[in-house]
């Protein structure tokens, strides 16, 4: 049996907002449903992903910007970033961890600079969406066999 990761719901407190920053970064826009002024969905789908995301009102009960470490797997983190940069997003400077593959929460272990042998899952850069929800892109280059 198939696990298929779809959609993730994120927090907003403005979705008009949220929807101008996120097709603003070239996601695309596959819904805005509202069934009433209390009730209202929007997915969007970030370019190459089969995953989307969902926000709105009356659809989450969580804090708006309380969702954190939101991975996008990139296969240059540096252009990556300068994409987004160029796109008027504060996004940080690439970094790797000092402990090696992956990163610590927050901004602990952050070593400036992609990873110096480049490998797979261990380039970074982050950024958030105006309510603060967490962004991590990752550089992945290769993968296990079976992915």
């Amino acid at each position: 049996m198939d696990y298929k990761l779809e959609v993730i719901v994120i927090p907003v407190a403005d979705v008009d907002r949220a929807k101008e920053f996120y097709t603003g970064l070239g996601w695309r826009l596959d819904a805005d449903f509202a069934t009433d002024e209390k009730f209202r969905v929007i997915q969007l789908t970030p370019p190459g992903s089969p995953a989307s995301v969902i926000f709105g009102s009356g659809l989450s009960n969580a804090s708006p910007g309380s969702s954190q470490g939101l991975h996008l797997v990139v296969e240059d983190v540096v252009a990556a970033r300068a994409e987004l940069a160029g796109q008027g997003v504060d996004v940080s400077e690439v970094f790797h961890d000092a402990g090696g593959v992956f990163h610590h929460a927050g901004a602990d272990g952050r070593v400036a600079g992609p990873d110096p042998e480049r490998r797979s899952y261990s380039s970074f850069a982050s950024f958030s969406d105006p309510d603060g929800n967490g962004w991590i892109l990752q550089e992945i280059t290769t993968r296990l066999p079976g992915r």
